[in-house]
């Protein structure tokens, strides 16, 4: 029986991790959640930082003006302030309550886990960052349409980023409902409905300055109660990781077995496949991506990525650290438990046992702060959500594509208020929507649309000559349509949601297969495209590679 409650416990997490992606960043599916009483210290303490962040908002609104303050606070943002920012859209609720419980419940391979979340930075740092923030202005459209088709380009990104944007914004919605019914005690339709308005709130008024101070601070809150809860933790254990180890074997179910690979990922293609979606995938979701427009220069684009890792590395220890010392401090002690039986259901759900851990070490108050931190991740991914899809539309579609360039800055940014607007309504009406729904797969098909649709047009068109408007399209088509394919053949959609006896795709994560076909399908047509435009968009390459390799031509910060 206690073996089966792990074991279910480590599903929830590795689901709920499988959702702690940056941008991600927010709980996703929490599986089945109870209700927990109202926590008042928690609610007074949110209630505090919606105030903090409001005013935050206000103080934003007067300093956004122009369409670039708007979209990327001006580049006026520094590279540690905006490293700061990205890593408060990383260290995420489900970082933070799913890593840490699958750590919990599987040891070693939660560890494994947490490290793979980390690895993909590295491919942002030296491949993308700098080129990013020398080819960009305001979207990730102006550099897959730097030397192609404008219009052709700007409006297959812009269906690409939405849908990326859309399918995230349910995870993250139905991921803030469940989460404040576990953690506060409230009604989920009130938790969607609030984030809902705090959102298009802080895009429609402060735009990326307030978005990305909304991160920063959320961040730096997030880093001190972690690190706050873990030296509590260690103190428990006399400040040493070999007795923290040494009572989890002790006192887990497993034993000596929980320091070794466990069965985790244990099929090398579902493995390699999630491995690619999370490698590629970050680097190519739109959020993520407008944060390299918010810095002056190259070399504040890759300080950012340096600052974001150190600090995402840092809290990803302290999860880890944080599990361990749950397994001795929490997993021994009847009063988490339902009906006072160790090893038996976890109150709330089985990924407690962080907020179990704080409650044990800090009491209700520490465990309300970081109930109220938790709750604030989600508002700071979604407003960076929002003010991605809102610069697709407005932007993108609007201003490029319908106006040919012609809108005038006061145009674009009333189309993008609406934009913001019109998001916040539909992420609520869908969050609600999807309340009973199994929202896992939205996960898989989001940065399976990202790894296949986005990242190859992306990287080839930084460094590929060859490619070419037809090569881009038709690849990108490709990648979206075997992403969604495969993933609504899959277990997760074909049996768990459609209710059919088998997949027929056998496999739970597209990116091995959507994203080598997307990259295929774009280097063939491309070598056989010989029209007068393909030409001409080889040779004017050149030109792209100088203005990437030295930022000449690139947009300049604004004063404020």
């Amino acid at each position: 029986m206690r073996g089966a409650t792990i074991a279910r416990a480590a599903g929830a997490a590795a689901l709920l991790a499988a959702c702690a992606l940056p941008a991600l960043a927010a709980p996703g599916d929490l599986g089945p959640v109870d209700k927990q009483p109202v926590n008042l210290s928690a609610i007074g303490m949110f209630l505090a930082f919606v105030l903090l962040t409001l005013g935050i908002t206000y103080w934003a609104a007067n300093r956004t003006k122009s369409t670039s303050d708007f979209y990327t606070a001006g580049g006026g943002i520094s590279g540690f302030q905006n490293g700061l920012a990205i890593a408060g859209d990383y260290m995420s609720a489900a970082t933070l309550l799913g890593l840490s419980s699958m750590v919990f419940a599987k040891g070693y391979d939660g560890f494994v886990y947490t490290i793979s979340f980390f690895v993909g930075w590295p491919i942002i740092l030296f491949l993308l960052a700098e080129r990013l923030r020398n080819l960009g202005h305001f979207t990730f459209a102006d550099i897959a349409s730097y030397r192609l088709d404008q219009g052709k380009i700007r409006t297959f990104a812009a269906i690409g980023s939405l849908t990326v944007v859309c399918f995230y914004l349910i995870v993250q919605m139905v991921g803030a409902g469940q989460l404040i019914k576990l953690l506060f005690g409230l009604d989920y339709n009130v938790a969607v409905v609030v984030v809902g308005v705090l959102m298009v709130v802080y895009v429609t008024f402060g735009g990326m300055i307030a978005t990305t101070w909304v991160q920063i601070i959320k961040a730096v809150l997030l880093l001190g109660g972690g690190t706050a809860l873990t030296l509590l933790a260690l103190s428990h254990f006399g400040f040493s990781l070999e007795a923290i180890a040494r009572s989890a074997v002790a006192s887990h179910k497993d034993g000596v077995r929980i320091m070794g690979p466990g069965t985790l990922l244990a099929d090398p293609v579902s493995a390699v496949s999630l491995s690619l979606g999370l490698l590629f995938g970050t680097a190519a979701l739109p959020h993520i991506m407008m944060r390299f427009f918010t810095v002056p220069n190259a070399k504040e684009a890759r300080k950012s990525v340096f600052v974001a890792s150190g600090f995402i590395g840092f809290f990803f220890l302290l999860v880890c650290i944080l599990g361990m010392a749950a397994i001795t401090i929490v997993g021994t002690d009847p009063q988490f438990f339902e009906g006072g039986v160790v090893g038996g259901k976890l109150i709330g759900g089985g990924n407690m046992p962080v907020m179990h851990l704080a409650k044990a070490l800090g009491g209700d108050l520490f465990l309300g702060f970081l109930s109220a931190v938790a709750f604030a991740t989600i508002l700071a991914v979604v407003s960076g959500l929002a003010l991605a899809g809102a610069s697709a539309i407005a932007h993108d579609l609007y201003a490029r594509v319908i106006r040919k360039g012609e809108a005038t800055e006061r145009e674009e940014m009333r189309v993008s208020k609406l934009a913001s607007l019109v998001l916040g309504v539909l992420a609520v009406v869908l969050g609600i929507a999807f309340e009973k729904q199994n929202v896992a797969f939205l996960v898989g098909l989001t940065f399976g649309i990202a790894a296949s649709v986005n990242f190859p047009v992306l990287i080839l068109s930084m460094y590929w000559k060859g490619l070419t408007t037809r090569g881009a399209l038709a690849g990108g088509l490709a990648g979206l349509v075997s992403a969604v394919a495969m993933v609504v053949l899959s277990n997760a959609v074909w049996v768990v949601v459609l209710n059919n006896p088998a997949p027929i795709f056998p496999y739970e994560h597209p990116a091995l297969f959507s994203m080598t076909l997307a990259f295929l399908v774009t280097i063939v047509v491309s070598k056989l495209d010989r029209s007068a435009s393909a030409a001409a968009e080889r040779d004017a390459y050149d030109d792209q590679f100088v203005r990437s390799q030295t930022g000449i031509g690139a947009a300049a910060a604004s004063n404020h």
